[in-house]
């Protein structure tokens, strides 16, 4: 009966090292479709306070760090305290890859870690977040004063602002601030996909889809704005990146 015993613990050992290591989470793999799908059923069940809080016990730790990340989606957003993407989405460790800046601009530091989810990790789908309210962008649409590294920032933010009150003359207050929050999304996304022939080359291939949304920072939901409008032709321009 020993002999047996030791037989079958040795065998166990055997098929163990002959499996392949258990995924830290869907990763590459996973259509961008399925991707969006997860953070879309998260954020409905954070919005309704039925968050499931997944992926954060010892065990998520471990196998995170011994077998290292595979998250399914890449999240560009604003570092607002106030808009915590794992929360949002109802996700939890190596689930998500967050870029998070002031105004969630499209910047060469925030460009470089995204091509490094898309073209290392191969994260299948990436949004950029904006939210309501927006100080990075209410500074810009108020033409506030600002001092030391802000300005380089609020130049990012200011192509969106301009087109938008050239557009829409008759908006004021909320009204404008929402439209410029929206267009400031677009910005990134065209600013992204100018600077970004990695970006542009993995979304070219179908392995990559860009997508624009808004958080809503009372009711806590995340309202969907697609593919940049002009996606085609941005991906199609042979505008070398500056």
């Amino acid at each position: 009966m020993k002999r047996i015993n030791l037989w079958l613990a040795a065998l166990v050992i055997l098929l163990a090292l002959a499996l392949p290591a258990p995924a830290a989470g869907p990763g590459p793999g996973i259509s961008p479709d399925a991707a969006l799908k997860m953070l879309t059923d998260g954020n409905n069940r954070y919005a309704v306070a039925r968050s499931k809080h997944p992926h954060q016990n010892k065990a998520r730790r471990v196998l995170t760090a011994t077998k290292g990340q595979t998250p399914f989606a890449t999240i560009l957003s604003c570092s607002d305290s106030r808009a915590p993407v794992e929360l949002i989405f109802d996700q939890g460790v190596g689930d998500l890859f967050v870029v998070r800046v002031a105004g969630n601009v499209a910047g060469e530091d925030e460009i470089a870690s995204m091509e490094y989810a898309g073209e290392h990790l191969h994260t299948p789908l990436l949004v950029v977040l904006g939210h309501s309210k927006c100080g990075a962008v209410t500074a810009v649409v108020e033409d506030a004063q600002l001092h030391g590294s802000l300005p380089a920032l609020a130049a990012k933010i200011k192509p969106a602002v301009a087109k938008t009150k050239a557009a829409h003359q008759d908006l004021k207050g909320a009204a404008l601030l929402d439209a410029a929050i929206k267009a400031n999304v677009h910005q990134a996304m065209e600013d992204l996909f100018a600077k970004s022939p990695i970006i542009k080359d993995l979304v070219k291939a179908g392995k990559l889809k860009v997508m624009g949304a808004i958080y809503d920072l009372e009711s806590g939901k995340v309202a969907w704005l697609g593919p940049h409008p002009q996606e085609k032709e941005l991906l199609g321009s042979k505008a070398e990146a500056k």
